[in-house]
């Protein structure tokens, strides 16, 4: 059966959702974006209605259709934070064509690689994008249709001023089906090669009901999105997007004053924010004694977010605000949540004693189960996969929402999918462990558990013990050698207050922690690294696998210390 036969009950397409809002409230806005600064340094703004960005998407949906651009085509977005992006990608929604999105921050080549596994058919670009374009054509072959945002170079190809078609005639949004592919999203790569996850127009739909039941938006809602992608899902709800001066790949850069003037500016009432971004933020307001009244909920994602963290940036809320903290991955978002009140006042307590992060509860009917771990592909789901109540074990997931495959990636389906009939659980990578209320408590990656002769450490709880001494700004356990004979290392990042400490009376002092506890006993090596190497989206994941390699190089360093003067 094909889409235009469906049952009318079938049917779903994002853009139906905005044009649906435009229709309630065509003058509200829909999308703000910073738009420079005036005489005075003041940031000045420029926006879209619902009515407005209804039409724009129409134009540009007619125009890319003339273009080349029709049903399923294959295109790939490479458009800043901005008024044109968001009417781009509910152009496309309306073609029923299918964006292809990859972090730009995960370097050029892989990024370019990610590209060309897609097979694209369409590249929609601003004018540096084109010049990455132009270096690597051999990953761009199957282009047909070029497309430049802003000025044109020497390249061939469109331009979007060009094919945006005037005067305005409404778009007929495509009947997609829920199984249709709507989009082509790309993980971060951060412990693995990037795959690109398939979003029908049934898990986008999935997402948008699950995260209106789960945070409750009032009808005058404005949402202040540090993350582009997530910023597309408020427009479809009705809530107003704004887009702030920042740029959205270094995060842990952003000029938290700015943040905090687009908050007060607009009257932002929900804030998303990865762990760098809200700690740079909270130091900022907390030193000045600031308030955000406006600020109804905070929500932060995309790595653990330590409870200091979480308690500095509530100084600066008011009244019954709090910080969120869901979990999820590319694949799956926003399955878990819990807020700052349950983190502080008990769930806190336990991570530090080494319990794992506790991520919360399921939201609405997502379904999350704990399996044994493995490394292996597992072809069908059975109830002996499943491990008791307070054992570590891999976290799963199954729902509407999650993405049910990757894009001619039948390697990472094995490895990362299990069936059951109908039903498609995503193997979420992270290992975890579910307490008798129903809570789930992260432990950390699967690939970076450490495997030694006398049993496997896991990262976030083994860390959370050597993060207790005040010098440490946090550390990060690595296992040095080939399974099951791992030597683990912690490598530690001080406070840029404490760099001069010293070094030798600190190791001891981290060594005594360490032997307290029996999830660190066996940690008998400490390392000292400036300045962890994080991940380029949120600037918060710890890149372990990278810290290993230097560890291990340093290790044999000291080895040839040692023998050249034992000889000497």
């Amino acid at each position: 059966m094909n889409a235009t036969a469906l049952p009318k009950s079938d049917l779903v397409n994002v853009a139906s959702h905005l044009r649906k809002v435009a229709r309630q409230q065509p003058y509200k806005r829909a999308v703000v974006c910073a738009a420079g600064r005036d005489g005075n340094g003041r940031a000045t703004y420029s926006h879209l209605t619902f009515r407005q960005l209804d039409k724009e998407s129409d134009c540009l949906a007619h125009g890319l259709q003339t273009a080349g651009v029709t049903r399923y085509t294959r295109t790939i977005l490479m458009v800043q934070p901005s008024l044109e992006f968001f009417a781009l990608i509910f152009a496309l929604f309306k073609i029923g064509a299918v964006p292809v999105v990859v972090d730009p921050g995960m370097g050029i080549r892989r990024m370019v690689a990610c590209f060309k596994s897609t097979r694209p058919e369409a590249f929609i670009g601003i004018p540096l994008a084109h010049l990455a374009r132009a270096v690597y054509p051999q990953y761009f072959r199957t282009v047909k249709t070029w497309i430049t945002v802003g000025r044109r170079w020497f390249w061939g190809g469109l331009t979007l001023e060009k094919i945006r078609h005037t005067p305005w005639d409404a778009f007929p949004i495509a009947n997609t089906g829920r199984d249709d592919m709507a989009a082509i999203l790309f993980t971060t790569g951060s412990t693995g090669p990037a795959k690109g996850a398939v979003y029908t127009h049934g898990n986008f739909d999935a997402q948008l009901i699950q995260i209106k039941t789960h945070i409750h938006f009032a009808s005058d809602e404005v949402d202040l999105s540090t993350f582009p992608l997530f910023a597309l899902f408020y427009p479809a709800l009705g809530i107003t997007a704004v887009m702030p001066d920042m740029d959205p790949t270094q995060p842990a850069r952003a000029n938290p004053e700015r943040i905090i003037e687009a908050i007060i500016n607009q009257g932002v009432t929900n804030m998303f924010a990865s762990p760098a971004l809200l700690n740079r933020v909270g130091q900022f307001g907390q030193q000045r004694k600031m308030k955000l009244p406006s600020l109804k909920r905070v929500i932060s994602a995309g790595a653990p977010v330590s409870a200091a963290t979480i308690e500095r940036f509530s100084t600066l809320l008011c009244g019954e605000a709090e910080v969120h903290t869901p979990y999820g991955a590319t694949e799956a978002v926003p399955i878990l949540s819990i807020t700052s009140k349950e983190i502080l006042s008990e769930t806190r307590q336990l991570s530090e004693q080494g319990y794992g992060i506790c991520v919360g509860r399921p939201i609405n009917d997502i379904v999350i189960q704990i399996i044994k771990i493995s490394d292996d592909p597992i072809a069908s789901w059975s109830p002996n996969l499943l491990i008791a109540a307070g054992e570590v074990g891999e976290i799963v997931v199954s729902g509407e929402l999650v993405s049910r495959h990757y894009f001619e990636n039948t390697w990472a389906d094995s490895l990362a999918k299990i069936k059951e009939g109908n039903r498609v659980w995503h193997r979420m990578g992270d290992l975890g462990w579910m307490d008798k209320k129903g809570r789930i408590w992260f432990c950390g990656r699967k690939s970076h558990r450490v495997i030694t002769e006398n049993g496997t450490l896991f990262t976030i709880p083994c860390e959370a013990i050597f993060n207790n001494h005040p010098h440490i700004m946090r550390s990060a356990l690595v296992g040095i050698g080939s399974p099951p004979k791992q030597q683990p290392v912690i490598c530690i990042e001080l406070e840029k207050s404490e760099r001069l400490t010293d070094k030798d009376r600190l190791r001891e002092e981290l060594l005594e922690l360490g032997a307290q506890n029996e999830l660190t006993r066996s940690i008998q090596t400490v390392l000292f690294h400036r300045a962890f190497p994080v991940d380029i989206r949120h600037n918060s994941k710890i890149f372990r696998e990278k810290l290993a390699v230097w560890a291990e190089k340093q290790l044999r360093k000291a080895e040839r210390s040692r023998l050249k003067a034992a000889k000497d």
